[in-house]
């Protein structure tokens, strides 16, 4: 291990440290990190942190270092922050709408009523387990067909500009050229890879995991899955992009 890596994991904790539920920060988390109605200002802080730090070693295990001129931290840390946001509503209405559309379309009784547990364990005591299984399953896995793949691509967009512009924040701020990065995008990747294997393998399993849980607890699966997901994309952008 080098000098880096050993500044990089200290870093790494204490950063991570207060998303972690430990008892000398839930009242911290209680009336702030996971507030809901401070959601706006943690849904940005969680992922500009957690997501960024995701794409940071994706840039170690592809080129051996955490930074590199034009790697554009504070860009990537913006998109990150403003994706969080994104990410946050997608939660609230694909658990709010899916349940609905199970019960009208599907005819699974119950499922609105078996989110409204605080996890499957209690549901399960309430005889409603299997339905609020059921219910997790199907939000996560149609919020990841309908939204993944759109956040996921914005994603890559905003990435192939940050790098053409030198990773400069004032280079950021430019205009974007959508359909000049849209054609930069590896398909062969991002499809191969992305949206076949993550999402179907890993992304719906575990967010099926993230609605069986207790809210509060969703938070903090979200943020550690936040890392493996700025990880993932970081691993999947091609080493050279035209400038």
């Amino acid at each position: 291990m080098k000098k880096a890596d050993f500044i990089f994991i200290l870093i790494f904790c204490v950063i991570v440290t207060p998303f972690i539920p430990l008892p000398f920060l839930k009242e911290f988390q209680s009336n702030y990190l996971y507030n809901e109605s401070q959601w706006i200002w943690t849904s940005f802080l969680k992922f500009a942190l957690l997501a960024t730090m995701g794409e940071v070693i994706g840039l170690r295990i592809k080129a051996g270092v955490y930074i590199q001129k034009g790697f554009g931290l504070i860009p990537r840390m913006v998109v990150w922050g403003f994706l969080g946001l994104t990410i946050k509503v997608a939660f609230v209405v694909f658990a709010a709408g899916v349940p609905a559309f199970l019960e009208k379309c599907l005819w699974v009784a119950g499922a609105k009523d078996s989110m409204n547990f605080k996890d499957v364990f209690e549901a399960n005591a309430a005889g409603a387990g299997g339905t609020r299984l059921l219910s997790a399953f199907f939000i996560s896995t149609i919020m990841n067909l309908f939204y993944a793949p759109v956040m996921m691509t914005f994603h890559k967009i905003t990435d192939f500009h940050i790098v053409k512009n030198g990773g400069t924040l004032s280079g950021f701020l430019k205009p974007i050229n959508f359909v000049d990065n849209f054609k930069d995008i590896n398909w062969k990747m991002q499809w191969g890879f992305i949206f076949k294997k993550t999402i179907p393998f890993f992304w719906i399993p575990m967010q099926t995991i993230t609605f069986s849980v207790a809210s509060e607890y969703r938070v903090v699966i979200a943020a550690f899955l936040g890392i493996v997901l700025g990880v993932l994309l970081s691993l999947a952008s091609p080493k050279e992009v035209k400038k």
